[in-house]
C-alpha cells in the first residue's frame, strides 16, 4: 500500500523546487532585460572614469543587490506565509533589474566589471561640493568606510546559514532582521553616490533605491512587530 501522506510530502517538495525555478528563470531574464535598458540609457552621457564615484558605486551596489536576491530566495523556500513571499519575491525582481541595468551601465562605459581599488573606496572621498558627509567621511563627523571593508548591511556568512537552518515563522523573523540592515546599507551607499555625481541614469537610480527601500524598512519593521 502506498503511503499517501508520504507522496504528499514529495509533491510538495516538488511542487516548491518547480516554484523556485521558476522564480529564478524569472530572476535571469528580468536582469537580462535589464542590462539592455542599462546599456541604452547611458548613450549619449559622458563616460565616468574606471575609479569614479559612479563606477564604485555600479560594481558594489551590484555585490549588495546579489545578496539581497540571495536572501529573499532562502526565506521565499522557507516560509508559506504569502505576504512574507510575496515582500521577498519583490525584493529580488527589482535588485534583480537594478543589478542587470548596472551591469550594462558598466558595459556600454567600456569599463571592467572588477574595479581597480578595494570595494567603497569611493564612498571615502568627498563629496562633489568638497565637503565629506556622513557617508565615510574621514573627519570625523559620521561613520567611516575603510576600502575593502564589508559593504553597509551585508549579512555576515554565519546570519545567511543560519537564515538557511530556519523555517516558518522564525526565518521569517531572521529575514526581517537582516534585510532591514541589508536595506539601510543600500540606502546609506545610494546616498553617498547622491552626493559625489550628477550623471543623470545614476542619480535616477539611486534616488529610486532610496524611495523604494525606505518604504519597505518601514514596511518590514511593521512586519517584525507583528511576529515578535
Amino acid at each position: 500500500m502506498t503511503d499517501r501522506s508520504t507522496d504528499t510530502r514529495s509533491n510538495g517538495g516538488v511542487g516548491r523546487w518547480v516554484i523556485v525555478l521558476a522564480a529564478s528563470v524569472a530572476l535571469v531574464v528580468v536582469a537580462a532585460v535589464a542590462f539592455s535598458i542599462g546599456r541604452l540609457s547611458t548613450l549619449g552621457d559622458p563616460t565616468p572614469a574606471n575609479a569614479s564615484a559612479e563606477a564604485g558605486f555600479a560594481r558594489d551596489m551590484q555585490v549588495h543587490h546579489q545578496q539581497g536576491v540571495e536572501l529573499a530566495m532562502i526565506v521565499r523556500d522557507a516560509t508559506d506565509d504569502e505576504a512574507t513571499r510575496l515582500l521577498a519575491y519583490d525584493i529580488a525582481t527589482a535588485q534583480a533589474q537594478q543589478s542587470g541595468q548596472m551591469y550594462g551601465w558598466l558595459a556600454e562605459w567600456g569599463l571592467p566589471q572588477a574595479g581597480p581599488e578595494p570595494s567603497m573606496t569611493w564612498m571615502t572621498r568627498p563629496a562633489a561640493d568638497g565637503s565629506h558627509d556622513d557617508h565615510g567621511s574621514a573627519d570625523g563627523d559620521g561613520p567611516a568606510h575603510e576600502p575593502g571593508e564589508p559593504m553597509p548591511g551585508l549579512a555576515t556568512p554565519e546570519q545567511i546559514e543560519e537564515l538557511r537552518s530556519l523555517e516558518g515563522v522564525e526565518a521569517e523573523r531572521a529575514f526581517l532582521e537582516l534585510m532591514i540592515a541589508h536595506h539601510r546599507g543600500a540606502v546609506e551607499m545610494a546616498e553617498a553616490v547622491l552626493a559625489r555625481s550628477s550623471y543623470p541614469v545614476v542619480v535616477s537610480l539611486a534616488e529610486s533605491i532610496v524611495r523604494s527601500q525606505e518604504s519597505e524598512i518601514r514596511l518590514m519593521e511593521d512586519m517584525l512587530a507583528a511576529r515578535s
